[in-house]
């Protein structure tokens, strides 16, 4: 699995031949690149509507789109997707196949106003979380499973569910305070999601969010988490193999 950080929340994740692009938002200092340069996405995942994640959505209308209904009606209405996941959209606890990543949608403790002044609701928010595998209550070690938390605060259904059932390998944490999670709470989720590799995202967009990712790396290790905590400059790639961990 191949993830790329496009500074904020957007990464590019590559899952066999499959492409996702997950809250893309490229007006943001860690990237160069524009929503042109970036190749064909097969599907794109949203996890809300905030105009920091979903700005340039309609630059990928192509593309399958994979939301909540109400976030869903929404953008295909105004930014001109036709294709979106049966039934119009997922919600929490589902579990939809988009090519060859099996996408569950999972709890993000947050607000979902849509448009810039907030004006209308778009549902409930949440993260994703994508594996190369279908997730069963048995335990595949040979699953590569990415987390992405969308915004949120730090909540138990990490400790509770995601980790132990979901099991994924990586999690990439917001961890710049005020709206999501500051550094220490994002250290506490790396520590009860029990992943191997945590990325830091969401912060220095914008003075509010503005954090030093070494106070993550410390508050993680303060936890006594063995996890690697890996801060990708803007359009870096890691490469993710749940089989070696």
């Amino acid at each position: 699995m191949e993830l790329t950080w496009h500074g904020h929340s957007t990464w590019h994740v590559e899952v066999g031949d499959t492409t996702l692009l997950i809250d893309p938002f490229f007006g943001n200092p860690h990237t160069s690149v524009e929503p042109s340069d970036v190749g064909p996405v097969d599907y794109v995942l949203l996890t809300h509507g905030h105009e920091d994640h979903i700005a340039h959505a309609g630059e990928f209308s192509d593309a399958t789109l994979v939301t909540t209904p109400e976030l869903s009606g929404y953008v295909t209405e105004n930014m001109g997707f036709e294709n979106t996941i049966p039934a119009g959209g997922m919600n929490y606890g589902g579990t939809v196949e988009c090519g060859d990543a099996f996408v569950t949608m999972v709890r993000a403790d947050h607000t979902n106003g849509i448009m810039t002044g907030y004006e209308f609701s778009g549902g409930p928010p949440g993260g994703f979380v994508v594996s190369d595998k279908k997730p069963t209550q048995e335990s595949d070690p040979d699953a590569t499973t990415f987390y992405h938390a969308g915004d949120t605060s730090l909540m138990v259904e990490m400790r509770e569910v995601i980790g132990p059932y979901l099991e994924p390998d990586a999690a990439a944490l917001p961890i710049g305070d005020h709206f999501t999670m500051g550094p220490v709470q994002a250290a506490i989720a790396v520590d009860w999601l029990d992943v191997d590799v945590a990325f830091p995202m969401h912060y220095d967009t914008f003075p509010p969010i503005e954090v030093d990712t070494d106070d993550f790396v410390r508050e993680t290790k303060a936890t006594g988490s063995d996890a690697e905590v890996v801060v990708l400059e803007g359009d870096e790639s890691y490469t993710l193999d749940g089989d070696a961990y």
